[in-house]
């Protein structure tokens, strides 16, 4: 709207008084420019839904015999499809992803190394379910009770690991349900460290997908021991129970499970040209049917979406308007690079929407998080991220924020 000679009057006016305001009340003015200025805080507002992005493609997911499963896209963090994500389900030997997560952390910190030597108690060789065949009272190293844990699916191999960390089985399932809970796995809750049947052992695809996702992403340096076909200990060899590692080269992991009440279990990861997948599949009846449909959904996943980067950390996604600041203007963007993931095809008619907190006033520091951005497609919000300010903005001198001060009435 047009503004009118009364409202330019009066802007000029109160400019004037707040310059004489200025000069009279130099004291006051002076202790609270000194004064810490507030922080910048995050817009109080719900998230948009998110759209699951197979849900908008012309493809449709697979039917896949399975009581549970999804697919999540890495590079993107987006869910492409699922089904039951939340239904609590029984884990299985899956459950060995959080073992190996915090036997990871322990190498990472120096409690543990890999060729350090673990005593073997009775209590671990005893460990029912699938076996490594550690002898109780020796002495095993880190490296070769990984490869028990991890490509033989060693109980055995899976409980002297915990003993070793945390002097007790019972101790180690409190660490890993700290995990859980630090990672935010609300369905999840272990009784046991392999993956042995309980009725309260308990957890979801979704938090599965979450689990083995970060696992992946902070230690890549042991995912080698996922894509391992096969492990000889005690002159005794033992394949992968993953099947896809030979029926796919671009597999590299990551955990099978079973159990008579939990069905067929596959977690699996596939890289195709710097672009990653990780399925979980849940409930399925055979070994051969949860390798089958895990390749099913993998191919689906691969085949009919694109991930693109859309913008980099340092490209403002929005230009904000800033108030009693040095810069009339700030770019508003992403701490890291925001890839999205779109049916094949559609990746320029992804439209952000931005959401962030009104009026920005200086001062501003680069990294302040004061919105977000939704990342939409034909309408539906496929992700979202925080908007952050790209660059410092200092406060104006006296004159310029009383001037902005008055300005803002007007808006």
């Amino acid at each position: 709207m047009p503004m009118t000679s009364r409202k330019r009057k009066l802007i000029s006016s109160l400019s004037a008084l707040g310059a004489a305001l200025a000069l009279t009340s130099a004291s006051f003015l002076s202790q609270a420019q000194d004064a810490a200025p507030a922080p910048v805080a995050p817009v109080a507002a719900g998230a948009p839904a998110v759209t699951m992005v197979g849900e908008l493609g012309s493809v449709p997911a697979p039917v896949l015999g399975a009581r549970a499963w999804i697919s999540l896209d890495m590079n993107s963090g987006q869910v492409i499809a699922a089904q039951n994500i939340d239904e609590r389900i029984e884990p299985a030997s899956l459950t060995k992803v959080m073992a190996a997560y915090l036997v990871f952390e322990a190498l990472e910190t120096k409690r543990l190394t890999l060729e350090q030597t673990v005593h073997v108690s009775e209590n671990a060789w005893r460990t029912e379910g699938s076996r490594m065949f550690i002898k109780p009272n020796t002495q095993v190293s880190v490296h070769d009770l990984l490869q028990g844990m991890i490509v033989q699916s060693g109980n055995d191999a899976t409980v002297a690991l915990a003993e070793a960390i945390a002097g007790s089985e019972s101790a180690f399932v409190a660490l890993m349900n700290e995990e859980a809970e630090r990672q935010g796995l609300t369905n999840t809750k272990f009784t046991n460290s392999p993956g042995l049947p309980h009725e309260e052992h308990l957890t979801s695809v979704r938090d599965m997908a979450t689990l083995a996702s970060n696992l992946i992403q902070r230690f890549p340096q042991y995912l080698h021991y996922y894509a391992q076909k096969e492990y000889t200990y005690n002159n005794i060899k033992q394949n992968n129970r993953n099947r896809l590692l030979w029926a796919d080269a671009t597999v590299d992991g990551l955990k099978t499970g079973h159990t008579k009440s939990a069905g067929y279990c596959l977690i699996a990861t596939a890289k195709r040209d710097g672009r990653r997948i990780l399925t979980v599949l849940v409930g399925a009846a055979s070994d051969s049917a949860r390798a089958e449909n895990s390749l099913k959904l993998l191919n689906w996943s691969f085949q009919n979406f694109d991930t693109v980067k859309l913008y980099d950390n340092d490209r403002a996604m929005v230009t904000a308007r800033v108030w009693e600041g040095e810069a009339e203007t700030v770019g508003l963007g992403s701490t890291s690079p925001v890839w999205v993931t779109v049916p094949r095809g559609k990746a320029d008619q992804v439209r952000p929407v931005a959401k962030y907190q009104q009026p920005l006033i200086a001062p501003l520091n680069k990294g302040n998080r004061v919105g977000e951005v939704s990342l939409s497609l034909d309408g539906h919000v496929l992700r979202t991220e925080s908007l952050h300010v790209l660059n410092d903005v200092p406060q104006a001198g006296l004159i310029g924020r009383l001037y902005d001060k008055v300005r803002l009435l007007f808006e």
